[in-house]
């Protein structure tokens, strides 16, 4: 087959002279848009790309020893809609030739009757979602927005809406597009800080100022560096007619941080003082729970009673409060005149009918208008019975001509140490010196000193000194933050601080230590009220009158008691103090009660029983089990020895004992209704509950016996569900 070659080069010749074309059309456009539409270009340019944004990390949550969240960021929610998003402007011209700027009617149009086709069902599910207005009153407020072409109307005005809230609303008609420049939908995230367990150690958890994220106290304030984390970067740039978010810098999330606060002690502590508040119907109460050796504050409660006669945690006493101390200083004070060498354990006061003479006033023994005072008594009985006299006597004797060396002493022992802990408002104690310029030095001022008065202590720095008698005189700094972890990891463990090795020598703190046991544990000793049946508890009772209350004529009291236990080999160590009107004050019979309650309760968690001395060779011990975790459960009854029948493939059940086996059988239930928790232990119960959406308190402790939603209720994401344990 033969080509015709004038053919072939005619067509060769059109695609050159084409491409030709192409090529100086592609140049010329690129010098116009260089040269002659440079600055158009450079506008558009400028516009597309917006100013650089910071990105917010999340904030770390705060952490109980055994890892429970006690504190965590979910954001809420105000929504806003932007009724002409998405809706381009188009110019018109009148009759008379002027030009008419407004918004494409055809789009409006098209924007108007989505919204109406769906404000029904929006309406409806508001309604239910918000649960502030009616169905009616909400088309009501959308229509008056969809008619003024309003740019930022709020969809639930004057709510702010949780975290499942939101997303309930974000799956409604128009809020599900994807594209918000076309469903005009804006939402508003404001900072909140989620407390699971409501109001358990609130104050020394903290508080945040709420939209403008920031730390107002508490651990929340003093580790506010490490929570925050590191605001990350981005920039919004137009590509192709739509909008992108470019990330500059990706946020860095803040850590979590580990605190030494154990929950259940923590509800253990604040249920034995608000009953004993409640009461006495007093003003004010602190608990402060340390373990000796670390000095890890197990438990911290203040209570204040407001005017509807309710107890909340309001401020942080423990920490901030500077308090008369009372009586339970005057371990203290005996404790350096026996450094000193000069006060022993046998030596002998004469404290005669309780009224002691010194210089213009008298000091007196509480029980010297009944009994008559205690007569003849050993340093022993003084503590014992917290003789005023007696203690005043003694200090005065030997250091009436150098009060420096008394005041020098107790700062050696430790009760004048600043702890120096990281709150933002704690108090260090005020011991003054006779040489302070500002507080005049009397005669009179050194025996009351010596007694608890004339001076302040926060009660944390009371417990610290305490603490430090049960640790063998080694006294370390009260820890409230074991470490910071990221992703379940830990980053880093804070040590444990040692502010003094001893506070006194060996024998003093034998001596102290001796006398402390009897005071408790002797028939006679004011602090028997504070005694345990199960084991020995060492410690002081304080009684100061602080106040007198404005118009009532009432008196006011600190009454207080400051221990550890068990005796032989502490474990934990504690304070109570509550301030009351109360007609009778007794350090022992108020405080006392409150710390016995309280030492009981926390002791028999630690403590670790032989099972096998619970059963005869003939007999099986099965134990009682829980509704909840069926692994766990297997678990400890394999390490005991019991047998177990079902709980394959499931994690949650039921037990029940047949003969020598617990039998396990799996719980049912729809996640859209409320389960049956009855029977579970409080851990358990709050997970299943909260895996559903609802809000738990907890009252009391053991096994749930019953919740304030019955089992088969529909489940509405964020209502609050009381369960009660006995």
């Amino acid at each position: 087959m033969k080509f015709d070659k004038k053919y072939i080069h005619t067509r060769i010749s059109v695609i050159v002279v084409i491409a030709v074309l192409l090529m100086i059309a592609i140049i010329t456009r690129a010098v116009v848009t260089a040269t002659v539409q440079h600055e158009k270009w450079k506008s558009v340019g400028a516009v597309s790309v917006s100013d650089t944004m910071p990105m917010k990390p999340n904030r770390g949550n705060i952490l109980s020893a055994d890892g429970q969240l006690m504190a965590s960021s979910l954001p809420n929610y105000r929504v806003y809609v932007d009724f002409l998003s998405g809706i381009e402007r188009k110019d018109s011209v009148n009759a008379a030739g002027d030009t008419l700027k407004g918004w494409n009617p055809e789009q409006l149009f098209a924007k108007d009757t989505l919204w109406r086709n769906h404000m029904d069902e929006i309406c409806l599910s508001l309604a239910k979602i918000c649960d502030r207005y009616t169905a009616e009153e909400y088309k009501k407020h959308l229509l008056e927005g969809l008619e003024k072409q309003k740019r930022y109307w709020e969809v639930c005005p004057g709510t702010l809406l949780n975290f499942i809230q939101y997303n309930e609303m974000c799956k409604l008609p128009i809020f599900n597009m994807k594209n918000r420049n076309k469903s005009g939908i804006v939402p508003d995230p404001r900072n909140n800080r989620n407390k699971p367990f409501g109001s358990l150690a609130k104050r020394t958890l903290g508080e945040m100022f709420g939209a403008k994220d920031s730390a107002r106290s508490g651990l929340e304030l003093a580790y506010d560096s490490l929570l925050r984390g590191v605001p990350g970067k981005k920039h919004t740039k137009k590509v192709l007619s739509k909008y992108l978010d470019i990330i500059d810098q990706e946020p860095v999330d803040g850590y979590d941080l580990v605190t030494t606060i154990d929950v259940s002690m923590q509800d253990i502590c604040e249920s034995a003082l608000r009953e004993k508040l409640v009461e006495l119907n007093a003003e004010m109460g602190v608990v402060v729970l340390m373990e000796v050796k670390t000095g890890d504050v197990k438990a911290i409660v203040n209570l204040q009673r407001y005017d509807d006669g309710n107890y909340y945690e309001a401020r942080n006493y423990a920490l901030a409060s500077l308090m008369e101390p009372g009586s339970t200083f005057k371990t203290a004070s005996i404790m350096v005149g026996m450094d000193d060498g000069y006060i022993h354990p046998h030596d002998i006061v004469n404290t005669g009918g309780g009224v002691c003479p010194m210089y213009g006033s008298l000091m007196k023994d509480h029980n010297w208008a009944t009994r008559g005072g205690y007569g003849v008594i050993d340093v022993t009985q003084i503590l014992k019975y917290s003789s005023n006299v007696g203690v005043s006597k003694l200090i005065d004797q030997y250091y009436h001509s150098q009060p420096e060396k008394f005041v020098e002493g107790l700062r050696r022992v430790g009760i004048g140490t600043p702890l120096g802990l990281p709150f933002s408002g704690s108090a260090d104690p005020y011991i003054r010196m006779p040489n302070d310029t500002v507080h005049y030095w009397s005669k009179t001022t050194l025996p009351w000193m010596s007694i608890g008065y004339e001076t302040q202590i926060p009660p944390i720095s009371t417990v610290a000194f305490y603490n430090a008698i049960a640790n063998d005189g080694k006294m370390v700094r009260p820890r409230f933050v074991k470490g910071i972890e990221k992703n379940g990891e830990m980053v880093e463990e804070f040590p444990v601080e040692v502010i003094k090795q001893s506070i006194c020598k060996p024998q003093t703190l034998k001596d102290i230590r001796e006398i402390l046991e009897k005071v408790v544990n002797d028939k006679d000793g004011t602090g028997k009220k504070a005694g345990n049946p199960y084991f020995h508890v060492s410690g002081k009772t304080g009684t100061a009158q602080v106040s007198y209350r404005k118009g009532s004529g009432a008196r006011e009291h600190l009454v207080s008691f400051c221990g550890f236990y068990p005796s032989d080999e502490p474990k934990y160590s504690c304070i109570v103090a509550i301030r009351h009107s109360y007609y009778v004050a007794s350090g022992g019979g108020q405080a006392g009660v409150v710390f016995s309650k309280i030492a009981q309760r926390v002791y028999s968690k630690i403590i670790t029983t032989d099972l096998n001395r619970a059963k005869d060779s003939t007999a099986v011990f099965v134990p009682e089990v829980k509704t909840g975790d069926v692994i766990s459960a297997q678990y400890v009854l394999n390490e005991l020895g019991v047998k177990s029948k079902g709980g394959q493939g499931y994690e949650w059940g039921s037990a029940s004992i047949d003969g020598n086996l617990v039998g396990f059988q799996q719980m049912k239930t729809d996640e859209n209704i409320v389960p049956n928790v009855v029977g579970m232990g409080a851990r358990d119960a709050a997970y299943v509950l909260g895996s559903r959406g609802l809000k738990v308190r907890i009252k009391g402790r053991g096994k749930v016996k019953s919740q304030s939603i019955a089992y088969g209720s529909k489940i509405v994401k964020g209502q609050s569900v009381t369960i009660e344990l006995n």
